[in-house]
């Protein structure tokens, strides 16, 4: 009888033992911290705290869209200046052609306008020269005939006025046609100008049809909004579609909410224990680095209203992925 209470008492001790070993090591890795009863607990999402975005840019005012003639496999690693979207260059090199034509064609006008305009003025400023030189000799009839009958006085008076308006006639049309040929020169050489312009900038444009990543980490395709599936080789993107991007894995963050009523009760720099759903067990230090502030509602169907908040993660972890739903426990300091 004292042997089956011995065994009993045995037995008693060990699951008291066992549950306290089993309470001691929930929500811990190493000595990790449980869940406290009054804690406040949120759920959220792992985002990249460095990510580098891809939009197509505008390629000047010629180029409205662009053919993605090449992209990576969704969730590629990439390393810093890794190619990771080529876009088609065919009608930048069709465009540099067609503009290098006009140009020759340009050229060559505006080289004849410049020797017609030359060949113009002599001629204007010959007849410039004549007219002086018959205003000059009327005027000198005209001294000459004071000692003369008053008839031919008036003759010659109405000979020098007649002169006298013929040559600033062509004054007129000397000054006239210098600022007609002058503007006329300024839009030919505009126009040459402008077209070397666009063909400088075609040029620049070929090297930037290959995208590049400035950081290191994972690559992340873009939904297409006209087809509602990822980009792929094929769609025509217009400016500003979104392409890709590119969140670094090193630092990461978590996304999250926290509920109006518990706003007031968080602080910037408040310690935070991070739990992935995936194991739970194990416990990842953050700290609160943003606390939004607009007030909205959770979502359409629900009254209650939340706060944005980011954590950020306190130290490096390959377990942690973008795009990963953790909890937050907000700690008491």
């Amino acid at each position: 009888m004292s042997m089956k209470k011995n065994i009993l008492h045995l037995l008693l001790l060990s699951f008291v033992i066992l549950c306290q070993v089993s309470c001691s090591g929930i929500g811990k890795e190493g000595g990790g911290r449980p869940i406290g009863a009054n804690s406040i607990v949120e759920t959220g999402e792992i985002a990249a705290v460095n990510s580098k975005a891809f939009t197509l840019p505008r390629y000047g005012r010629n180029f409205y869209e662009m053919k993605v003639i090449g992209i990576l496999e969704h969730g590629a690693i990439l390393n810093e200046g890794d190619s990771i979207i080529q876009l088609d260059p065919t009608d930048v090199k069709k465009f540099i052609v067609d503009r290098e034509t006009n140009l020759e064609g340009q050229v060559a006008s505006f080289e004849m306008l410049k020797v017609n305009q030359e060949n113009s003025m002599d001629e204007q400023e010959s007849r410039m020269k004549n007219e002086v030189a018959s205003f000059n000799l009327k005027k000198i009839e005209l001294e000459a005939s004071r000692f003369e009958p008053d008839k031919f006085k008036r003759i010659k008076d109405l000979e020098f006025k007649q002169a006298e308006i013929r040559l600033e006639k062509e004054k007129r049309k000397l000054a006239l046609k210098r600022v007609i040929d002058e503007n006329d020169y300024r839009i030919q050489e505009i126009k040459v100008n402008q077209t070397k312009a666009d063909i400088e900038n075609a040029y620049n444009i070929l090297p930037e049809l290959t995208i590049r990543t400035p950081i290191s980490g994972v690559f992340q395709i873009a939904e297409n909004r006209r087809t509602n599936n990822l980009v792929k080789v094929g769609d025509q993107l217009y400016p500003g579609s979104n392409m890709a991007s590119v969140p670094e894995l090193k630092w990461m963050k978590v996304n999250t909410q926290i509920n109006e009523t518990d706003f007031l009760k968080i602080r910037l720099g408040q310690k935070v224990a991070v739990r992935l759903d995936a194991m739970p067990s194990i416990v990842f230090d953050g700290e609160i680095i943003y606390m939004g502030r607009l007030c909205y509602l959770k979502d359409s169907k629900s009254k209650q209203k939340i706060f944005d908040v980011e954590v950020k993660i306190l130290k490096v972890d390959e377990r942690l992925k973008p795009g990963m739903t953790v909890s937050c426990e907000y700690l008491e300091n």
